[in-house]
């Protein structure tokens, strides 16, 4: 499958004949707009650096909220989460998406902002690829990112997201991704915006991939 991180907590994922976007976000992102064809949107929850599903383009089946999904022969599973350490009291409700493409299991933590429970964790279990914030403030931080990477015994690639860039301004208080980088082993700039990944490429033990942004 072929990997790109558009910006933020954006990705398009092509797998299986599927292109997926992840989270897009609107014009309040300085980012290039996430307006590549897509056939699957997923969206975390309803805030405008994540749902902005208009700018897609292709007329893409949208995935939303807990529970199990099938969009293009694809099944996703919705395991609920939330935006702060509180409940969802502070900035509401999340969902992490877990899918398969190519044989690869991943997730996508959307704006995960609490402590992993053991439930999530077992839900977790299989995956082998995520897409993790690491910035803080809004998301998990640096440490709690990494508290949950240890806790998935199957993962082999982590893609950081949701941390500060040189093109965010002040508005987004958010760490960059050195402040998590720096706290893991195994780190691998990739040097570009796209990267590829198949079952035979997975790492033989976890490794974190830094993609540039499109």
């Amino acid at each position: 499958m072929k990997i790109k991180w558009i910006g933020h907590s954006c990705f398009l994922i092509e797998g299986d004949g599927v292109r997926i976007i992840t989270d897009p976000y609107d014009e309040r992102l300085p980012y290039r707009p996430p307006d590549f064809p897509a056939d699957v949107v997923t969206v975390s929850h309803e805030h405008f650096d994540h749902n902005a599903v208009s700018r897609v383009k292709g007329n893409p089946e949208v995935v939303r909220g807990v529970g199990e999904h099938v969009a293009r022969g694809i099944n996703f599973v919705g395991i609920k989460s939330y935006h702060d350490e509180e409940g969802g009291a502070k900035r509401g409700e999340n969902t992490i998406f877990k899918f398969a493409l190519e044989g690869i299991t991943l997730a996508h933590f959307g704006d995960f902002g609490q402590r992993l429970t053991d439930e999530q964790a077992a839900a977790l279990a299989d995956v082998e690829a995520v897409f993790i914030p690491v910035g803080g403030y809004f998301t998990i931080g640096p440490d709690e990112a990494l508290e949950v990477i240890r806790r998935l015994p199957n993962l082999r690639v982590v893609f950081p997201m949701h941390y500060k860039t040189d093109i965010l301004g002040d508005d987004f208080p958010i760490a960059p991704v050195e402040n998590f980088s720096r706290r893991v082993q195994n780190v691998r700039r990739i040097g570009s915006s796209e990267v590829s990944l198949t079952k035979e490429s997975l790492p033989a033990t976890q490794e974190v991939w830094i993609l540039d942004y499109a």
